[in-house]
C-alpha cells in the first residue's frame, strides 16, 4: 500500500499491494491546493456574546421563545431551515462582499455533505454531550459537525476581528486540554473517508490509505540516479543507465556497480 498515487509514483520499487482492504467505504473526498484559493479581509463582524456567560444567557432566552437552539458551526436563525440557513451563515463569515468575485471561477457552492456528529447540551451550562443522556428529555440545544466540501477554486473573505486558521489533524488528535472534546474528536471523524490529493493541473498525487492504487495498473516510473560521473543519465527500456559514474540500473530494478578500473 503507497499513499502516493500511481501518476505521481517516483520509484523503480512499486509497493508489494495486498488484497483489497476497501470494502463498504464511504465516498472519496478530493482536497485542492490552497493555490486555488484566494484570501481576502471585510469590515468587523462584533461578537455577539462578550462572555461565556451572556452567551448562556442568550441561550435561555432562545430556548423560552423558540426552543431547542440548532447549531451547524454557527447556530440557525429560529426560521432558517437547515442547509440552506447553514449556507447563508458560511456566506455571512466567509464570502467577499459586492461583485468584484462574480465569476464562475470563485462562485463555487458550498456543498454540504455528510454529518460527522452531533452533540447535545442537556442544561444551560458549557458541557454538551455527542449522546443524549438518559435524564434529558428536552436537550436545550444540539450542534452538528458537517464534512464541507470545498469547491475547486474560491474567494474568502475573513471578518478584520477573526481569523481563519488550518489545524493540521495532529494537532487536533488527543489534544483535549487545548481544544476541547468536540475539536479533539474530528481526527477520529474523518478517519472513515479517503482523501484524493490534487496539484494545480488537477493531477491527483497522493491518496490516503483504502483507496491505494489498483492491482495490475501499469506503472510509469522514472528514476533519477544521484551517483557521480559527467556523462548524465540515459533512460533505456524499463530501467535506468548511467555511464561515466559506475553506476548501472537494467531489467527489473536491479543495480550493479560497475568498476571502471
Amino acid at each position: 500500500m503507497s499513499t502516493v498515487s500511481q501518476t505521481a509514483l517516483q520509484s523503480s520499487y512499486p509497493p508489494i499491494l495486498p488484497n483489497s482492504f476497501n470494502a463498504n467505504q464511504p465516498q472519496t473526498i478530493r482536497l485542492y491546493p490552497l493555490s486555488n484559493y484566494t484570501f481576502g479581509t471585510k469590515e468587523t463582524q462584533p461578537e455577539e456574546d462578550p462572555s461565556v456567560i451572556a452567551r448562556l444567557n442568550r441561550l435561555q432566552e432562545h430556548y423560552a421563545q423558540h426552543g431547542m437552539r440548532r447549531t451547524p458551526g454557527d447556530y440557525l436563525r429560529p426560521e432558517d431551515e437547515e442547509v440552506s440557513g447553514f449556507k447563508a451563515r458560511l456566506n455571512e463569515r466567509l464570502a467577499p462582499i459586492g461583485s468584484q468575485f462574480s465569476s464562475d471561477r470563485h462562485e463555487g457552492e458550498w456543498q454540504i455533505a455528510d454529518t460527522l456528529a452531533q452533540w447535545w447540551r442537556p442544561n444551560f451550562e458549557t458541557f454538551m454531550y455527542p449522546y443524549i443522556p438518559a435524564h434529558c428529555t428536552r436537550p436545550k440545544e444540539c450542534k452538528k459537525l458537517y464534512m464541507i466540501q470545498l469547491p475547486r477554486s474560491k474567494v474568502l473573505s475573513v471578518p478584520k476581528n477573526m481569523k481563519l486558521l488550518a489545524v493540521p489533524l495532529f494537532e487536533l488528535y488527543d489534544n483535549t486540554q487545548r481544544y476541547g472534546p468536540q475539536l479533539s474528536a474530528i481526527p477520529h471523524l474523518l478517519s472513515r473517508y479517503n482523501f484524493e490529493f490534487v496539484d494545480e493541473t488537477g493531477n491527483v498525487v497522493a491518496v490516503t490509505p483504502g483507496g491505494g492504487p489498483m492491482a495490475g495498473a501499469d506503472f510509469a516510473l522514472t528514476t533519477q540516479i544521484l551517483a557521480g560521473g559527467e556523462n548524465g543519465v540515459k533512460q533505456e527500456g524499463d530501467g535506468v543507465k548511467h555511464e561515466g559514474g559506475g553506476v548501472k540500473q537494467e531489467g527489473d530494478g536491479d543495480v550493479k556497480v560497475e568498476d571502471e578500473a
